[in-house]
């Protein structure tokens, strides 16, 4: 991948404020020709620098008003044991964040729930039928401060 340059920054700043923004638009913004907005554009499309272009939701609108913070510890970090929980725990649409972790537990999940009685099925259904899972420890958020769906450039 390439060195990205003041220019590469500026479309990227751009587009996370506004990704709809049309390219003669956003080429006026950081000073290319609309030809030369649209080349750099898809190169960084190309090489992954730029992954998609997404809607932002709102949970609470959809009415999930609650986030819980899930601890998953496995009976094992064998490979077969990471790749059969991974592979289940994409299936549940809850799950909005899964990290593998070093520390005390294995996995830190984010998941939505509508309310406690949800995040009980949720739990059932779900997080307690996930493959080799020894311990669940939920943590409910308060209270939401910054949820940055990127990082700042």
């Amino acid at each position: 991948m390439s060195t990205l340059d003041s220019i590469d920054h500026a479309i990227m700043r751009t587009l996370q404020d506004n990704g709809r923004i049309s390219n003669a638009e956003l080429a006026e913004r950081v000073g290319l020709s609309p030809s030369a907005c649209s080349r750099r554009l898809d190169i960084l499309e190309k090489n992954g620098t730029i992954s998609g272009y997404h809607a932002r939701l709102s949970n609470k609108a959809l009415e999930y008003k609650m986030m819980v913070i899930v601890h998953i510890s496995l009976s094992g970090q064998f490979a077969k044991t990471l790749t059969e929980f991974e592979t289940a725990v994409k299936r549940c649409p809850n799950i909005l964040v899964c990290y593998l972790m070093s520390g005390e537990y294995d996995y830190i999940l984010r998941v939505a729930a509508k309310d406690l009685e949800d995040y009980e099925r949720i739990h059932r259904d779900w997080l307690s039928a996930l493959p080799h899972v020894v311990k669940i420890n939920s943590s409910f958020a308060l209270r939401e401060i910054i949820d940055r769906p990127n990082v700042g450039l």
